[in-house]
């Protein structure tokens, strides 16, 4: 008999809880969440909708809250009623998740509005929706604190064991989105910046050994390690980059930010530290010079012999920390173009061409066929410069606010508004000459010992660059109409930022094919 009144009594007790609880939630319509990734804490206001014990609010998905949910989805809200002072109200600690399912999006929808229509235009905004701007999340409470200083137990809780995630399968979930998360701040995608120059200095290098009958002493260590060593030296790259655009405030104030421009912003929505991305870029260069000294020790018998790699490595690591970083700043004073278009042109393949022909010179320079390795990356390093010079239209305004002054920048007509004509001719002037040198390439092989015929294959890229031309000149009208949402235009071009990233892998891959054949 106790027992059961025992159970009685804990159902009732319960009951008159979930009664506080509800009543707290029914008198407020606003939230304070708080999240946090690897020690980066945020905090936001916003409303929320009831459904059943969940909470759902609307946000926009680059915010840092957001961000930082959608790396670790544990949260922790606060509930005041309105017209209380912090005496009376809940603490909730849950799990938050963006809605995915579209039926559940459109519930979220009213039940958002049933609250507050002040965010009913961005709500309803297509192109906003189309780019996955906004969206709708959902907190599933894991224990909620009721606290109430006027009763005589001031503290009460009730927790929610279903909606919590077992620590097993939320470690290995945390563990994916970490791996997600680094990848994002090496900016992983864009690591063809890489992989096609040294493509086409191995094919370039694999043709002269297969010239010269020495095709069997052909190394797929030094391959790639040449390949390893040139990604690292790249992240360096992106990191460093992304920490001097912090410093500068050249990243914060830019409002127009996609995955093409504005960097990694790992830095602004909070899911890393500035000390984080600064070390990672240190780590980076040193992961490339202790690579390049083993090959260069591999090549001359010595760590510090006097070899092309050797230099190649100090005009890299110079390139590579020089670009955005402190005091020598090549991006902010208008070298930027010409260290991008070196560093991942002539650099990276010469470099590997010199490391896998090390067969035939032996470490002899005159025993070195360097003008073919030279010849064959002039397309590819006009090409790179241009995926930087596309993606810096979106960040003009922004980089000549805090001096950055990018060619795009410095050759863009200011009157009130940046007006863009001038860059966007260079930009088409540029591609125009990096596929004349994809052309020039296969007519020497007419008249010359250098290029190759099968380099002609690589103008097939060329249907992209009139499809990217066509795009960018509708862009332009849409930039400089007057009435145009400043907001929304810049992201209209993000499929010429993509276009142009593909013409530069497409045709390495190509180029390299050419002289493997």
């Amino acid at each position: 008999m106790h027992y059961f009144t025992s159970i009685l009594l804990f159902e009732l007790m319960n009951e008159v809880l979930d009664k506080k609880i509800e009543d707290v939630l029914d008198s407020a319509d606003r939230m304070f969440i708080a999240t946090s990734v690897g020690g980066n804490s945020s905090g936001a206001s916003v409303f929320y909708a009831r459904d059943g014990q969940d909470l759902v609010f609307f946000t926009f998905n680059p915010t840092r809250k957001a961000e930082q949910i959608r790396l670790n989805p544990r949260v922790h809200v606060v509930i005041w009623p309105k017209g209380q002072e912090g005496i009376r109200g809940l603490q909730i600690d849950g799990e938050c998740y963006k809605i995915k399912d579209e039926q559940e999006k459109e519930k979220a929808y009213e039940m958002v509005l049933s609250t507050t229509d002040a965010f009913k235009e961005y709500m309803e905004d297509e192109f906003l929706k189309k780019n996955d701007v906004v969206g709708y999340y959902r907190i599933k409470p894991t224990t909620v604190k009721y606290v109430d200083f006027y009763q005589e137990e001031q503290f009460e809780w009730k927790t929610y064991p279903a909606n919590k995630t077992s620590a097993v399968k939320f470690a290995l979930k945390l563990a994916l989105k970490r791996v997600g998360l680094w990848l994002r701040t090496v900016r992983a995608p864009f690591l063809t910046a890489t992989i096609a120059p040294i493509l086409i200095g191995a094919s370039v290098a694999w043709s002269d050994l297969k010239t010269q009958n020495l095709d069997s002493t052909w190394s797929w260590n030094m391959f790639w390690l040449v390949l390893g060593g040139a990604c690292l030296a790249q992240v360096a790259t992106n990191a460093s980059n992304d920490y001097f655009d912090h410093t500068s405030n050249a990243d914060e104030i830019n409002k127009v930010a996609s995955p093409f421009n504005g960097g990694s912003r790992v830095i602004q929505v909070g899911l890393m530290t500035p000390g984080q991305v600064l070390l990672t870029a240190l780590a980076s260069i040193i992961g490339t010079i202790g690579i390049g000294l083993y090959i260069n020790q591999q090549i001359s018998g010595f760590i510090f012999g006097n070899t092309p790699i050797l230099w190649t490595g100090v005009i890299g690591t110079f390139l590579a920390l020089g670009y955005t970083g402190d005091p020598i700043r090549l991006g902010y004073k208008g070298f930027g173009e010409i260290a991008i278009a070196l560093g991942f042109g002539p650099v990276m393949v010469m470099g590997a061409h010199y490391v896998l022909t090390a067969p035939i010179h032996n470490n002899d320079l005159s025993m070195w066929n360097w003008v073919e390795a030279l010849i064959a990356s002039v397309p590819i390093a006009l090409l790179v410069m241009l995926i930087v010079w596309i993606n810096q239209f979106q960040d003009a305004p922004s980089d000549a606010a805090v001096g950055k002054n990018t060619w795009v920048v410095r050759t863009a007509v200011n009157d009130g508004w940046m007006r863009l004509e001038k860059p966007l001719s260079l930009y088409k002037q540029f591609m125009i000459e990096a596929f004349a040198s994809v052309a020039l390439i296969g007519v020497l092989s007419f008249f010359t010992d250098y290029g190759t015929i099968y380099a002609f294959i690589a103008l097939l890229p060329l249907v992209l660059v009139w499809k990217a031309f066509k795009m960018a000149d509708e862009w332009m009208v849409k930039w400089n109409d007057p009435n145009a949402d400043r907001q929304k235009v810049p992201y209209e071009l993000l499929l010429v930022n993509v276009s142009t990233i593909g013409i530069h892998f497409l045709t390495g891959v190509l180029l390299a094919v050419a002289y493997f054949i």
